[in-house]
């Protein structure tokens, strides 16, 4: 069974490539877009994210004397 196939690969090249070369290339794009979304994510999202928690906390006590929870 694994001989006929290997012939059956090696006799159709294109044929090859269509069953093995796109599944790898979609594994291949979808790892880095992965790759690219967490190092989006890490490095500008939660930067902005932290600076503008704590700038908003720092505000808050300065213009007001009870923290935001207590507003609740």
């Amino acid at each position: 069974m694994l001989d006929a196939l290997l012939r059956l690969f090696a006799l159709r090249p294109l044929f090859t490539v269509a069953i093995l070369g796109i599944p790898l290339l979609v594994i291949i794009a979808v790892g880095l877009f992965t790759i690219v979304a967490l190092k989006l994510l890490v490095f500008v999202v939660l930067p902005i994210a932290i600076i503008v928690w704590i700038a908003r906390r720092v505000f808050w006590r300065d213009r007001f004397d009870c923290p935001p929870d207590d507003w609740a």
